[in-house]
């Protein structure tokens, strides 16, 4: 057998530590070493021809690359050797920079330890096998989950790539919280004006297929074959029938009497209705909760909504509906919940009574966010927002008496300072507060009185919490609907923060919006349409090629106790009833390990890191302490 073995100076990264030419003869020096090199920059073009020209030359049977870290560059020299007629699993990846170099100060023991774990590779490179890639078909078919700005931008995105989208949507209407919103800053843009004309780009569109008022239920499958459970849930109004008139709302018998979620019950609706005027599908919808019909059988006589539709489009008997769709990828756009301020009782939420009519407003910034004993991320939009609405009050009361009370102004985005100075400019009030000073807002002889430490007490006659972005409140339930994982804040985990931010662990989800943490408009559709793209690539592509590394099952010794399958993180294990065994779905298992460490039995065993190939390289590094290495 003959080994290449290559180590790169890394510039000064590695070389800096580590004395790469003595690394390099004492490599040469192991049997079946060939050849043994070093190069200033193995990653680059001349880095890898070398390595190329040497198997080629030299008739070279495995490869080993000494380098910085191999989630980095292990593609890149795995196909540098396959390019050169390798198996790309004959190439061993060792990382002397982030596990020597970076982590020592004496370059005589990382020079030592580069040997020790050079060594270890190249015996474990004898013993590497043969693995092929699989390829998968890919249904060029996209969901989309969440009809928030992010989802809307998303689904337009895939579609207008010519890809039949799904987007599915658990509200009557399309929206989100953009929807509710009367302007955006820092320009002050009307926020129905520029998402009304995106949502309804998103009804005409005839790649898009809008599934409002349903939920996902299920997803089963693995990219490029997603089966998809979705629940369509009744409206009880014929949607081909119905022409958004209105004529129903009017005549319902507890028409203005059901508070309206849209705007935050600050408004009555009937129990037929549509969210909001610009809704899209602007159909009617019955609310089941309140509907006298729905709940007890009986409307009255009859129920007037029916009688007075002459479209005939009030069907009582719908039924909730479960439909199936198959799908390449999925974008996760869910979106978030608002900070309840009510678990914060200090700031007085629903026990204090405002006056609505007053001139003297206070905000207090924060609430609900960078709370050591609550949920200590940035929300990111609270400063902005705040300073928008202090913004609209001065503009319609010119004479209010407005007070900020913030800890950190984070004006982070593009033109957010300059709003911000304007806001300032405008004879607003700011008073900053450390973030562990106390300041609670309580009742005095009828009076809102704002308790701030460091400061004068203030007689509000308003009180304005700017609370913070929170995780659906069903997000952990949907985590594993969707087979992804959270972060330390609920918020749905990206592969990775920099590198893949709009990825999930689990290939073919990705992630937009709020739902992978707290952002503002814009940031939420660049992240949707870098997450359509990402989405679109393999249903371009028509297959995927997945990992070879993968665990396999010795059924001989497997005995079905299953604790295997409630380790895989991935769901890529299932039993066989029939056999009496487990399974491995290949294309969904990810070559964790966590199955082989937990298998009771010795059952499973992952492909390129077999027992003999892990002891192989504890030998080799073993071996040369033995031989006097430090």
């Amino acid at each position: 057998m003959k080994i290449g073995v290559y180590t790169c100076q890394c510039g000064i990264n590695i070389a800096a530590t580590v004395d790469v030419e003595k690394v390099a003869k004492e490599i040469e020096k192991i049997p079946n070493v060939a050849v043994s090199r070093f190069y200033k920059y193995m990653c680059s073009d001349p880095g890898q021809e070398l390595i190329k020209k040497d198997i080629k030359e030299l008739k070279l049977d495995r490869v080993v690359v000494a380098s910085c870290s191999p989630r980095m560059h292990e593609p890149t020299f795995r196909a540098a050797v396959e390019e050169a007629g390798l198996n790309p699993y004959f190439f061993e990846m060792v990382n002397i920079r982030e596990h020597c170099s970076w982590v020592h100060l004496d370059k005589d023991v990382a020079t030592e330890k580069a040997i020790e774990l050079i060594t270890g590779a190249v015996c474990r490179a004898e013993f590497l096998e043969p693995l092929e890639k699989k390829e998968v078909s890919v249904i060029p078919k996209a969901l989309v989950i969440g009809g928030g700005i992010a989802g809307i931008q998303a689904s337009l995105e895939i579609a207008d790539k010519g890809f039949k989208t799904y987007l599915v949507e658990r509200s009557p209407s399309i929206g989100g919280h953009m929807a509710q919103l009367d302007k955006t800053f820092p320009t002050m843009d009307c926020s129905a004006c520029i998402l009304t004309p995106k949502m309804v780009d998103v009804a005409r569109h005839p790649n898009i297929e809008l599934l409002s008022y349903s939920e996902v239920e299920n997803i089963d499958g693995y990219i490029g074959n997603f089966k998809v459970k979705i629940k369509k849930k009744p409206r009880y109004v014929d949607i081909d029938k119905c022409v958004g008139c209105g004529v129903c709302a009017e005549s319902c018998r507890l028409h203005g009497r059901i508070p309206n979620e849209f705007d935050m019950k600050l408004s009555k609706r009937s129990a037929i209705y549509v969210p909001f005027p610009q809704a899209v599908p602007l159909k009617y919808t019955i609310d089941p909760n309140n509907c006298l019909m729905v709940k007890r059988g009986k409307c009255g006589d009859h129920p007037l909504c029916k009688e007075a539709c002459d479209r005939e489009a009030i069907d009582f008997s719908q039924e909730e509906e479960i439909i199936t769709i198959d799908v390449g990828t999925i974008v996760v756009a869910t979106g978030y919940d608002i900070f309840d301020p009510l678990t914060k009782p200090k700031y007085g939420y629903g026990t204090c009574e405002n006056v609505l009519n007053g001139k003297k407003v206070v905000f207090i910034q924060c609430v609900g966010s960078r709370d050591k004993e609550g949920n200590e991320y940035c929300s990111r939009v609270c400063c902005m927002y705040t300073a928008k609405q202090a913004h609209m009050v001065r503009d319609k009361i010119p004479d209010a008496d407005l007070t900020i009370y913030y800890t950190d102004v984070r004006a982070f985005g593009k033109g957010f300072e300059e709003f911000y100075n304007r806001v300032k400019g405008e004879n607003i009030n700011y008073r900053r507060r450390e973030l562990d000073d106390p300041i609670e807002v309580v009742t005095n002889a009828d009076k809102t009185v704002v308790k701030a430490k460091g400061y004068s007490d203030i007689e509000a006659d308003l009180v304005v919490l700017a609370v913070g972005l929170v995780p659906k409140e069903d997000a952990k339930e949907f985590s594993r609907v969707l087979n992804i994982s959270q972060s330390s804040d609920g918020f749905f985990l990206e592969a990775h923060p920099k590198l893949r931010p709009v990825d999930t662990f689990t290939d073919g989800i990705f992630l937009a919006g709020c739902c992978q943490g707290p952002k503002d408009i814009p940031d939420a559709v660049a992240q949707a349409s870098g997450a359509a793209v990402r989405a679109s690539e393999p249903l371009a592509q028509g297959k995927v090629e997945v990992e070879a590394i993968t665990s396999t099952i010795n059924e001989d010794l497997c005995s079905g106790c299953k604790v295997c399958e409630r380790m895989c993180p991935y769901s890529a294990l299932e039993f066989d009833e029939k056999a009496g065994v487990m399974r491995v779905n290949e294309v969904m298992c990810k070559g964790c390990g966590s199955c082989a460490s937990t298998c009771p039995s010795g059952a499973i065993s992952m492909r390129h890191f077999a027992v003999k190939q892990i002891i192989a390289q504890i030998d080799g590094i073993v071996a040369h302490k033995s031989k006097g290495g430090k």
